[in-house]
């Protein structure tokens, strides 16, 4: 008997049940007489929100790009090097568990959540956030794998009933999940809102027992994302261990009144309170901590004193979320190498928009972050371009904090600001324009009804465009946009994504060529919101949202309709080019196979190329995508530098469902392994042949 299972076997059946709900809103309960400390939990996951207890007032952290920036990386040491600057901040504020990554699919682009998910594919988000598990766990603090399961929408999210096959919730919705979990072991896991086939997931036996426990193996935490816990008694039966926040007691007396009239088996309860027991001695293993931070005293609603900031690691975390901010940054167009701009040069720079002063740096909702600092995107390009740069409003845009919602500006006349842009534009050898959606387009528990930008950011834009000065377009957003009407008359087009406190300073290094535009898309962008997957049948109705396209979501989609799109997935250009050869596909001694290409930088600058491998089946059945991603991998190069790409597969990375089976299934026949820069640019086309076989769904 372990030394947690002991600790529970001598606690009353009511200290068991105290264990399994919070203490408060982000506290578990401790059990003092047991020597059994409270775990502190704190939000995620692109930085660390806490709260001070007075009216929800938060503590300042460093902000960093958001998920779905993040994904754009397609870097794991990245990813893992900011999830270890959060968990530091953790650690100085005395916090145990982060709640984060998040890695649900982007079913549609509208989801108001999607900026904090990776990315439209699996194997991209799993590896990220396994990357990022591995990263937050190195430091000491837990990392929080969530929404499990199907949370791929906002409206409605805790009644919606997701009804999808079990083919297509393995094979996209759960694969993520079940990445992240076998490479990294998080210590705990989150159940989503949502219900699916009718039964909400904290309350879902097959989802967190079957198969997370039985068929994953997974050991660690069941937490319910906050208010998620409809019947406490169904959720502990399920396989659910700590509902959060606290009841009050609530939830407890439901428990030992199930126990007594013998509704809840007694063992039921014991589980769940050694896995809570298990988790806060992961957590705290020397006894409770308070922090550096807090151990020099909070003071709601004021910035964080020198000494309180040099514990949090302010300085060098700020700097690493710049560094991160130039790597999400993905440069969609430039066909006339407008981009980058000359450091150095006479150019005269019009600056255009009100995102240039108050910069879209995160969504709304339980995500954000107070950060400690914010770097002002026109402040930064003046540090480079001096006495060159004139600036113009353009739009209305809302006095902001950053991190919650403001009301907006009074009423402005649109058509002065218009004027006055092009004036600017009309005297500039280049105009950069500052665009995105607004903070309320992107936040937690609404969803958008369109993929359009706001219509004044529109018609600035086409009018910037008919003064003939070159466009630059910076774009900020968390998720997919429609780029018409003014996309062919851009010049160049940076998306910078949702980019955290720093971008401010990264956008100007990207624009002038001192760091490279790193990141590529992890979701398509598409012609228009009629293309999209889902479009027919979201958000759904009368409590059901029906997932008809079944696993083809995001660019499987797409390929598999044959449509056009605006950017594919995994699209992203540099300032410098590279060759891809010497290409080979060799099978190992088991079901491995072991792929390599050379890369090469055949431009003039130092650049990365972000190599992606897609799997094309002999023939796709019906319902199966038409080539998947399967590995990726970065790589960095210098002018004229070579380096090889090494990619290994597995015998799951040839497979598809096989529900009747209750198998993952390799067809027999020659596969095609495409090496591109996106999911429609193949570089290279290799095949191989496998033969037939089958994997149980216990293997692991």
């Amino acid at each position: 008997m372990s030394r947690a299972s002991e600790l529970v076997a001598s606690l009353s059946l009511e200290q068991q049940v105290a264990l399994l709900s919070g203490a408060d809103d982000w506290h578990t309960c401790a059990v003092p007489e047991a020597g059994l400390p409270a775990v502190e939990l704190g939000d995620g996951p692109h930085g660390l929100r806490t709260e001070t207890g007075v009216d929800m007032v938060w503590v300042p952290s460093t902000g960093f790009p958001t998920g779905s920036a993040l994904g754009a990386t397609w870097d794991a040491d990245l990813v893992a090097r900011v999830a270890a600057a959060i968990g530091e901040e953790a650690l100085a504020m005395g916090v145990q568990l982060v709640l984060g990554p998040g890695v649900n699919m982007k079913r549609t682009p509208l989801c108001g959540r999607n900026f904090e998910y990776f990315a439209e594919d699996p194997v991209l988000a799993g590896d990220l956030a396994a990357a990022y598990i591995r990263g937050i766990q190195g430091v000491g603090v837990g990392a929080c794998l969530k929404h499990f399961a199907a949370n791929n929408q906002e409206t409605d999210r805790t009644q919606i009933s997701v009804e999808v096959a079990e083919g297509a919730l393995r094979a996209t919705y759960l694969e993520a999940f079940r990445r992240a979990i076998a490479a990294a072991d998080p210590w705990a896991v989150m159940c989503s809102y949502n219900r699916i086939g009718g039964v909400h997931a904290s309350q879902h036996r097959w989802l967190l027992t079957d198969v997370l426990r039985d068929e994953w193996g997974y050991r660690g935490l069941v937490v319910s994302d906050w208010d998620a816990v409809h019947d406490p008694v169904a959720a502990v039966a399920a396989g659910l261990d700590l509902e959060m926040p606290g009841t009050r007691g609530r939830s407890a007396a439901a428990l030992v009144a199930a126990v007594a009239a013998g509704r809840l088996d007694r063992a039921a309860v014991a589980r769940a309170a050694t896995r809570v027991v298990e988790f806060v001695e992961r957590c705290l293993p020397d006894g409770p901590v308070a922090g550096p931070v807090r151990d020099a005293g909070i003071v709601p609603g004021e910035r964080l004193r020198p000494e309180q900031l040099a514990a949090l690691g302010a300085d060098a975390h700020h700097e690493l979320a710049r560094e991160a901010a130039a790597a999400v940054a993905t440069l969609l167009r430039n066909p006339d190498g407008v981009l980058p701009l000359d450091p150095d040069g006479t150019q005269r720079i019009g600056v255009v928009g009100g995102y240039a002063r108050v910069p879209r740096i995160q969504g709304g909702g339980s995500s954000g972050v107070w950060p400690v600092r914010v770097d002002e995107p026109l402040a930064a390009i003046r540090v480079v371009a001096g006495d060159r740069v004139r600036f113009a409003q353009g739009y209305p845009v809302p006095p902001t904090d950053f991190y919650q919602e403001t009301d907006p500006a009074p009423a402005a006349d649109l058509v002065a600001l218009r004027a006055e842009a092009v004036a600017v534009a009309s005297e500039s050898d280049v105009v950069v324009a500052f665009a995105g959606l607004p903070l309320s387009a992107e936040v937690e528990a609404a969803d958008r009804d369109t993929l359009a930008l706001p219509a004044e950011q529109v018609e600035l834009l086409l009018a910037l465009a008919a003064t003939g000065t070159p466009l630059v377009v910076v774009l900020a957003a968390g998720s997919a946009v429609d780029l018409a009407p003014w996309h062919d008359d851009a010049g160049a087009i940076l998306l910078t994504w949702l980019g955290g406190q720093a971008v401010g300073g990264a956008t100007a290094d990207v624009l002038f060529g001192l760091a490279e535009p790193g990141g590529r898309l992890g979701e398509t962008y598409p012609l228009r919101l009629a293309d999209t997957p889902g479009h027919d049948t979201f958000p759904g109705a009368d409590g059901r949202i029906e997932y008809a396209e079944g696993q083809l979501i995001g660019y499987r989609w797409y390929d598999a309709a044959g449509l056009d799109v605006r950017y594919p997935f995994g699209h992203g250009l540099s300032y410098t080019t590279f060759a891809y050869s010497d290409a080979s596909a060799r099978a190992g001694d088991g079901d491995e196979v072991d792929v390599a290409v050379t890369v090469t930088n055949t431009g003039t600058r130092r650049g990365s190329e972000v190599v992606q491998l897609y799997v094309e089946p002999p023939t796709p059945e019906p319902g199966q995508p038409v080539r998947e991603l399967r590995a990726f991998a970065k790589v960095r190069l210098a002018p004229g530098e070579s380096a090889v790409v090494e990619l290994r597969l597995g015998v799951r990375d040839f497979t598809v469902v096989d529900v009747p089976g209750r198998c993952w299934r390799q067809a027999a026949g020659t596969y095609r392994i495409v090496l591109g820069s996106s999911s429609r640019h193949p570089r290279i086309v290799l095949p191989i042949a496998r033969r037939g076989r089958r994997q149980a769904w216990l293997a692991r």
